[in-house]
């Protein structure tokens, strides 16, 4: 698979470094979608976005850390892995985390009303 993103092209040990961590969150998270960026502050570092559908999207973190850490100290390849949930479980979330206030809301106007 030759990786590019906006007509980028990355060096071969670069390309083989994100097909490694890509198979395996793939293989954990079948349902995983990548997107490949720069860093912003540090051009030079290469990001793989990873959407998981997880409430916890940093179990994809706990998957590759240990690897990821050998790529960039040992093998000099600045990758980096940014788990993210997807924009489903992100709209779940916001809306049980409002749930509370409502029930709070409606228990406190209950009280004054008496």
């Amino acid at each position: 698979m030759k990786l590019e993103t906006d007509n980028e092209h990355f060096d071969p040990r670069m390309q083989r470094a994100i097909e490694e961590i890509r198979g395996v969150i793939e293989q954990h998270y079948p349902g995983a979608r990548f997107e490949i960026t720069r860093g912003h502050d540090e051009p030079v570092n290469v990001h793989l976005v990873t959407t998981v559908d997880l409430d916890d999207p940093d179990e994809v973190s706990d998957l590759v850390d240990d690897r990821l850490v050998e790529l960039q100290v040992e093998e000099r390849i600045p990758l980096y892995v940014i788990p993210v949930r997807t924009p489903e479980r992100i709209l779940a979330s916001l809306k049980a985390e409002r749930r509370p206030e409502r029930t709070v809301r409606r228990i406190i106007s209950a009280k004054l009303a008496r």
